[in-house]
């Protein structure tokens, strides 16, 4: 069947592509390899450690480009093409962005601010939903602090003017606040996409999320697609063409795409 352009996948991972509460995959493992199959460039963009990702793609046998934690580093571009490079840094490391944080914000707002890397064992299998090896490779962050925010509204505005200000971000996540540089996964994809550009021109991209910290990059895409998250509001997204599934992830995921490929008449 001959492609009439190049197909690049964007996608989140937790309660994406993952199931929200145990993180599998399997429904849906042999569909996503048929993808890859038919040459779809599938790029995870979350907010996962580059660790955590790694044993994503072994456990799913393939080897995929992604990018980790909110966007703060691009992996394995020369999967795409020998000539494109390794890895690319866009973020500060973590000790840097802490140094900013504790010099730019009050020391009432970082009292409501509880980082998870300072909770005892119990308290971050509670909240991430991992133990062992997987909660240690959740919390072998370079470029980002997960943390739990305590104050109200008002107090989570203001805290996010201040770290805009400072030129950090605040992603909001499905479980946890992330602190990061200023930088997000739509900065990052474009990134990818410049790149590939160099190589390609008729490129179309897929975009799929779940979550606050998903609508940039599911605004800059070609095909927007977001998974059922029941703790999600769905109908204060305004976005064009949105594909919404009525399943969560992972059959979700796999509805989204196959809903998207028909809408683009991707194959002859």
């Amino acid at each position: 069947m001959r492609k009439k352009f190049s197909l690049i996948i964007f996608t989140d991972l937790d309660g994406s592509l993952l199931h929200r509460d145990n993180f599998k995959f399997d429904e849906i493992k042999e569909y996503i390899k048929s993808l890859n199959d038919e040459g779809i460039i599938i790029i995870p963009n979350t907010s996962k450690t580059e660790k955590e990702i790694e044993e994503f793609i072994k456990e799913l046998g393939l080897n995929l480009p992604f990018i980790s934690e909110n966007g703060s580093s691009i992996h394995g571009l020369d999967l795409i093409n020998s000539n494109f490079p390794n890895k690319i840094i866009l973020s500060r490391d973590k000790q840097e962005i802490i140094k900013i944080f504790s010099s730019k914000v009050s020391e009432e707002l970082k009292a409501k601010c509880k980082f998870i890397s300072d909770m005892n064992t119990k308290e971050q299998i509670d909240i991430l939903g991992l133990q062992d090896k997987n909660l240690k490779n959740a919390l072998d962050r370079k470029y980002t602090i997960p943390f739990l925010f305590k104050g109200n509204k008002v107090e989570k505005n203001k805290l996010f003017k201040v770290l805009r200000s400072s030129s950090l971000t605040m992603q909001e996540g499905g479980r946890v606040l992330n602190l990061g540089d200023n930088i997000d996964k739509v900065k990052s994809m474009n990134k990818v996409l410049k790149i590939y550009k160099k190589i390609e021109s008729k490129i179309k991209v897929i975009a799929v999320g779940d979550n606050f910290n998903d609508l940039d990059m599911l605004r800059n895409c070609d095909i927007p697609c977001l998974v059922f998250n029941d703790q999600f509001k769905q109908d204060q997204i305004n976005i064009d063409n949105l594909i919404v599934s009525n399943k969560p992830s992972p059959e979700g995921w796999a509805d989204v795409i196959k809903t998207a490929l028909v809408k683009l008449d991707y194959c002859d």
